[in-house]
């Protein structure tokens, strides 16, 4: 294992990079996805809400690579997208039906009274949901949106099905040239290891820290 880090360890880093790239603006326009979804889900204008569930619904019915494939090669039959852009934007539509349960279920812990109090003062309904409910649920939503970041970061693998040179299909090219498939697997094993303690530490204080300001 040590003889193949040393071998190859810039191309696992420069791989490295990738993944976390791809990680993090899946994260984020998946995070807008989901806040859309959320607001369609709780909203009482039946088109709204029916997109929702139909979303919903076959997204969380059919495994994330076909999903990755459908979106790739049907965006690319009239479109023709980067590698990394069509898999940011599968990992996002994907993440963004579990990130719009996430807000919807931080927006309804907000007690209602939040928001009469908001009416109280001349705030309308959106303009109160923007500055007095949203900002506590977004809040409220760090800590589980931490466990879908490191969910993505795992996921984020099966870009490389679609041809972006991420950690895993670096490792898949390192193996097939150096005939040493299991310990090359557990080189990039080790990688994964270490970014997901390295976040769940992190995302843990942060959980932490936001306790105690809700305390004082």
């Amino acid at each position: 294992m040590i003889e193949i880090f040393q071998s190859n360890y810039k191309m696992l880093f420069d791989a490295l990079w990738v993944t976390l790239s791809v990680t993090v603006c899946s994260l984020v326009l998946g995070s807008i996805v989901g806040l859309v979804i959320a607001f369609f889900n709780m909203s009482k204008i039946k088109v709204l809400n029916a997109f929702a569930v139909v979303y919903l619904a076959i997204i969380r019915g059919t495994p994330m690579i076909v999903q990755i494939f459908i979106l790739y090669f049907g965006i690319s039959s009239f479109l023709t997208l980067p590698s990394f852009w069509a898999g940011v934007l599968a990992l996002a539509v994907h993440n963004g039906a579990y990130i719009s349960e996430i807000f919807r279920g931080a927006i309804q812990s907000i007690d209602r009274g939040q928001m009469e109090a908001a009416r109280s003062l001349g705030m309308s309904q959106s303009l109160g949901m923007r500055r007095v409910v949203l900002p506590q649920a977004l809040r409220r939503a760090i800590p589980p949106l931490g466990n879908q970041f490191i969910i993505l970061l795992k996921e984020s693998a099966l870009v490389a099905y679609i041809g972006m040179s991420d950690l895993w299909s670096t490792t898949l090219a390192i193996a097939g040239a150096n005939y040493r498939p299991l310990e090359t697997y557990m080189v990039t094993g080790a990688f994964y290891l270490v970014l997901v303690l390295a976040f769940t530490f992190i995302f843990n204080r942060m959980e932490k820290r936001l306790n105690l300001q809700t305390r004082h």
